[in-house]
């Protein structure tokens, strides 16, 4: 009989300890670890393995044919996911719950099954009634999408293997699926990495492309051993916030295609509708004239973004000032503000300080430097800045506005917006890059420029403001 050895995993890392204790010592959570229970196995020399065969090895020089693609026919989807799904790849999907995970699947395997493809629509969390009543409530119940409730994963793969080769297969989700060789409860570490892996085979043995539905962490990080995000194709976040109707489609992680391309959806009664557009609905309701605004020119990818960062600086009654920040890098703002004070003599060590990006969409790149500086000195002076401009650029430490990618492409989707002005580094670059735009650009070089043309509008207060502390 073979011996049965204890082991004690972290839930939240799989990191695997020798005895119990209150906090893992890898990720510092908690009360995370479980005792879990495995088989050992003879070693390879007494099993009487196999040889191994030799593999043919090749030079770097010859001709690569790139991966065939199967469009989903959502466009916004097939963006994200580098111009559709490779067959016998593995993508690995995470949200916060009742975000719209669901919703887009059914909506994905519905198109595709449209189009001739079989899918098969695994849940391990609803039953097939209510998997259907949803595809009903869409509109696409009379989509030939295959159904099945179930959670073992070796009769999933015998049941996928019978018949015509899936094109594409759900597994929602990754953390209710159990194998029989592991004994171990379904969610636990072993398990979700032990059923990932025989999906994972059967998707690179028979050609189908898997999706795996992944739940998150209190921090949006996809619950469950990191180890998972490593062994599948593609990592998508699906973000999105309660209180807007629209939600992004994010790639974290993608072996066939780019991972800084966002697909934007809208959340309606009917399912989730593209946006082709994302810059109108991020500007819709934007407040003109307002101090304390600033229109920001960004990229996602290769989509050029318009979004309005809003900040308010106020005088404090604290003694540390307050910084709060909604969907930009904290540390960013706190270097922004530190060169404003220092290279421009914007003191602001006795005000709060709130930046919000409208609309609940995040920023990444740092090319919102000079977007954010202006919207700050505009509430600081109460000086609204023009509705017809747009901002672009990176600050650096020593107050210099360095250039950015893409300067073309942004001041093109300013002017298809009907923005006549831009404020943007290095005239020779945007100049050369833009072409003939029809853009007014104002270009400056270092922050005190923006400073100086900002505290023209409102000479008085912009005055006493500089020389406050």
């Amino acid at each position: 009989m073979a011996k049965r050895a204890s082991s004690f995993v972290c839930q939240s890392c799989g990191a695997a300890h020798t005895r119990w204790q209150g906090r893992c010592d890898s990720c510092g959570a908690w009360n995370s670890i479980a005792e879990e229970e495995s088989t050992g196995s003879m070693p390879a020399a007494q099993r009487g393995g196999r040889r191994g065969r030799l593999v043919a090895l090749e030079s770097l020089a010859g001709v690569s044919e790139d991966a065939p693609r199967i469009r989903i026919g959502i466009d916004e989807a097939d963006r994200v996911a580098g111009g559709g799904l490779v067959p016998g790849s593995v993508l690995l999907i995470g949200g916060d719950p009742g975000i719209g995970k669901s919703t887009l699947l059914i909506q994905a395997s519905a198109s595709l099954a449209r189009q001739g493809h079989r899918v098969i629509y695994v849940s391990g969390e609803e039953a097939s009634a209510q998997v259907r009543l949803r595809a009903e409530r869409l509109g696409l119940a009379g989509a030939t999408v295959e159904l099945a409730a179930e959670t073992n994963v070796e009769d999933i793969v015998a049941t996928l293997s019978e018949g015509r080769r899936p094109a594409l297969v759900v597994i929602d989700s990754i953390q209710t699926m159990w194998t029989d060789s592991v004994e171990s409860a379904p969610g636990t570490v072993t398990q979700v990495r032990s059923s990932a892996q025989i999906l994972i085979r059967f998707a690179k043995r028979s050609g189908a492309c898997v999706v795996l539905v992944g739940h998150v962490t209190k921090d949006g990080q996809i619950a469950g051993p990191r180890v998972v995000e490593h062994m599948v194709d593609a990592v998508l976040s699906f973000e999105g916030d309660g209180a807007h109707h629209f939600r992004i489609l994010r790639a974290q992680k993608n072996r066939f295609g780019p991972t800084d391309e966002i697909g934007v959806f809208e959340m309606t009664g009917l399912g989730l509708r593209e946006v082709a557009n994302p810059s109108e609905l991020f500007l819709s309701n934007r407040d003109r004239g307002a101090p304390g605004t600033a229109v920001y020119a960004g990229m996602e990818g290769t989509r050029p973004v318009l979004v309005e960062i809003q900040a308010l600086v106020v005088p404090t009654s604290l003694g540390t000032p307050r910084r709060a920040v909604v969907g930009w890098d904290p540390s960013r703002l706190s270097m922004v503000l530190a060169v404003l004070e220092a290279r421009c003599g914007i003191k602001l060590g006795g005000h709060d300080v709130h930046l919000n990006v409208a609309g609940g969409f995040r920023i990444t790149e740092p090319a919102a430097d000079l977007a954010v500086a202006a919207a700050l000195v505009s509430s600081l002076s109460g000086s609204a800045l023009p509705t017809d401009s747009v901002y672009f650029g990176e600050v650096s430490l020593t107050g210099a506005v360095r250039p950015v990618a893409h300067a073309a492409a942004r001041l093109k989707e300013a002017a298809k917006l009907g923005f006549a002005g831009a404020v943007a580094p290095q005239p020779k670059a945007v100049a050369s890059e833009a072409g003939e735009t029809p853009l007014a650009v104002e270009t400056v070089t270092s922050l005190g420029d923006i400073v100086a043309t900002i505290a023209a509008r409102a000479p008085r207060r912009a005055a006493r403001v500089t020389q406050e502390g």
